[in-house]
Parts: C-alpha cells; structure tokens; sequence
C-alpha cells in the first residue's frame, strides 16, 4: 500500500476517470467509488439504449447559457463537498479507496487535513472529449435539439477542463494526459504521480 490507503482521480467528463479508476483500484486491489454516486447534478443530456434524458435534464442544458452551466456545476461540487471529505476521511487509515470524480476541485483537495491522500487529475484535448460524447449521444443521428444538449455538455466540459487544468497547474498538483494512452498505460501514469504500487 505504501502508506496511501486513499488515491484520488480529478478531471472533466469523459476523460477517462471511471474507466482508469477502476482499473487503479483492482491493481491496488482497493475498493472503487466515484464522486457521482453521492449525489447527481443533471447527468449527461443525451439518449442511450436504455435511457432517455429527462426533461429536466434536457431543460437544464438548453436554457442556461455556458457561463451559468459552468457556475450550477461548481456550486454542486461545492455543497457535495463535505460529503466527499467524510468519504476520504473514512478511508485515511484504510482500508484502501480510489475516488475518483469531476467534484475532486484541486484546491479543495490541497487544503485537505487527511494524511496519506494522493491525487492526480486527468486531462485531454477537448478533441478526445469531444469524439467520446459525440459517440456515445450518436452525434452524427441526432436531431439538432439533440446535437444542441450536446454541444452544450462539450462547451461546459472544455470550460470545466481549462479551470481544472491551470488550477492544477497553478498548485503544482499531478497531472496526466489522457489523450493516445491505453488504459493500462493511464493507469500506470497514474500509480506512478501518486506513488503507489500495485501488489
């Protein structure tokens, strides 16, 4: 364990965070939690095979402009906070945690009071984000309301990313580019920042 029971994973959506989460903590054979399973703001604005997009869900991208999108999101983070804390605070001896998740705000992770905690954030050109959603939302088969929640998303995910990245930057924090890497390959970057090694 190297004495870092709690290992932390920052970025914007569609990264890769979840994907390399998950690979981090079954290397470390750690437990895995994200950030967006203590609380939901409005999810990802687009259809999947087994999931429409609320109508409060569509309502929220298509009538706040990128300024206000970016602003509710924060203010979420914000309030989740203390409930991420407690979750960190829980792990800070053992046993072993990955949490990963967009709500991991560098600057509230540097005034963090629970030792043995390393963090790392994922980023990647707003390319890469940009093809995953497109993807995953069947871009190229959406009607323009639907290409216009997703064009939204993207727009407040580039916007989250720049603050994420020079935050981090900013505060001499660990930071690993997501673009061109396997998962593997991220989730040895990412044991490598933190200095955790598997076995």
């Amino acid at each position: 364990m190297n004495g870092v029971p709690v290992v932390l994973i920052g970025g914007t959506s569609n990264v890769g965070k979840s994907t390399v989460g998950q690979v981090v903590a079954e290397r470390l054979q750690f437990a895995y939690r994200s950030t967006d399973r203590l609380a939901r703001h409005p999810g990802r604005p687009w259809r999947t095979p087994d999931r429409d997009v609320p109508p409060h869900v569509a309502e929220h991208y298509a009538s706040l402009t990128v300024d206000e999108l970016i602003a509710s999101v924060l203010d979420h983070y914000e309030r989740l906070w203390p409930r991420v804390e407690e979750l960190i605070r829980a792990h800070a001896t053992g046993p072993g945690l990955v949490l990963e998740g967009s709500a991991l705000l560098p600057a509230r992770v540097t005034r963090l009071e629970a030792a043995h905690t390393a963090a790392v954030w994922l980023t990647a050109d707003d390319t890469v984000v940009r093809d995953r959603v497109r993807a995953a939302g069947h871009y190229a088969e959406a009607t323009p309301a639907e290409r216009l929640l997703m064009d939204k998303f993207l727009a407040r995910a580039a916007r989250f990313q720049e603050i994420i990245r020079v935050d981090v930057d900013e505060l001499g924090l660990a930071r690993v580019d997501a673009g061109g890497r396997s998962v593997g390959e991220l989730a040895d970057a990412v044991l490598g920042c933190v200095g955790v090694g598997a076995g």
